[in-house]
């Protein structure tokens, strides 16, 4: 599925300031303050993420592809699997402390973050791909055409409905343009390893 066909068929869990496709490149602007976490650490939940997402049914993969262009605090791009306002994961690079972060919060009830700084992917083509299958999503990510690394393993519900897409957030600016260049749902991973 092409970034045009996700765009078309699926459908924003909250409307980015602007959204626009230019050829093969759909560019998303987010609002201030946009951003999705429950309770942990902070005591807040942020439910105003733009994630462009379509209903995915059995096992599967997601990849999102995006240029790592962005360096304020908490700009964030990448890849969303929602099942619900309660339980969803969110996968990609946040630009947090400094430097560019490749990481994924997992959210049952209240969210966890894991992180590892990515200097190196400045200005890039990042991809990030979830493969849900039975009872685990595995995400990896890469730059351009590195070989992907292991960023997560979570617990996933098998039963859950989930639609999935990509997702951009602006938690403490206005003006965070983000260039998604690719989008591809396909099989799952065939094996963690």
């Amino acid at each position: 599925m092409s970034l045009a066909a996700l765009l078309d068929q699926g459908r924003w869990t909250h409307e980015p300031a602007a959204a626009t496709l230019d050829g093969d490149v759909l560019r998303v602007t987010a609002v201030e303050g946009s951003d999705a976490w429950r309770t942990t650490s902070y005591g807040f939940v942020h439910d105003s993420e733009h994630a462009l997402l379509r209903p995915v049914g059995g096992a599967f993969s997601v990849e999102v592809s995006f240029v790592l262009d962005y360096t304020e605090q908490f700009d964030q791009a990448g890849v969303f699997l929602r099942v619900d306002e309660r339980n969803w994961i969110k996968a990609g690079v946040e630009f947090a402390d400094g430097t560019p972060q490749v990481g994924a919060v997992v959210t049952r009830d209240a969210s966890d973050w894991s992180v590892a700084p990515v200097p190196e992917w400045t200005g890039r083509v990042v991809t990030v791909r979830a493969s849900r299958d039975g009872d685990a999503v595995t995400i990896r990510a890469w730059a351009d055409d590195e070989p992907p690394r292991l960023v997560r393993v979570a617990y996933l519900d098998p039963d859950a409905h989930v639609s999935a897409g990509l997702l951009c957030a602006a938690p403490s600016r206005a003006g965070l343009t983000v260039a998604f260049t690719g989008f591809r749902v396909g099989e799952p991973d065939g094996s963690l390893h």
